[in-house]
């Protein structure tokens, strides 16, 4: 059985992280963006929120480092900046200067987050899970702010589709 059968429609947002690493021998800050459709609140008190991330992604390596993460929820006018952001890798290309999303300092963590945002949720990684091929991020939330009202992007085995947003 095909998950997406199951699972889905799933909400999709983007992440964002930030860390220095090393770029061929030279310390180098590094922030991405990548598209992700697997997170939930995980609890209300202390308010904690979960992201699974492929540990192969260049995300990974950044929140893993940085122990930092905002989760973004974008409206669906823009999905076609959020399918780019899913559709490269952030080790070759500045996501945030190739889809036109703006860049804005988060509050209380030291990780960019996207302007653009209906609502954001700043997060500090509390716990790893290891889960086959994917490490599940736990944060407490330091920070969540609704920006504004607006329609939602979810995925579905069909592609992006939306829904008003609450």
């Amino acid at each position: 059985m095909d998950l997406k059968e199951i699972a889905y429609p799933r909400q999709v947002i983007l992440v964002t992280s930030q860390a220095t690493i090393d770029v061929m021998g030279k310390k180098t800050d590094k922030k991405n963006i990548f598209t992700l459709s697997w997170h939930m609140p995980v609890s209300f008190d202390p308010l904690l929120y979960a992201i699974s991330v492929g540990k192969q992604r260049f995300s990974y390596g950044l929140i893993k480092k940085s122990g930092v993460f905002c989760v973004n929820f974008m409206p669906y006018e823009l999905k076609d900046k959020v399918m780019f952001c899913g559709s490269i890798s952030g080790r070759v290309k500045d996501k945030f200067a190739e889809s036109g999303l703006t860049e804005t300092d988060c509050e209380k963590i030291h990780c960019p987050r996207i302007k653009e945002a209906l609502a954001y949720l700043e997060c500090e990684v509390t716990e790893e899970i290891e889960a086959g091929d994917h490490v599940i991020f736990i944060g407490k939330v330091m920070n969540a702010k609704k920006v504004k009202d607006g329609k939602r992007i979810f995925q579905s085995k069909q592609g992006f589709i939306t829904t008003e947003g609450q």
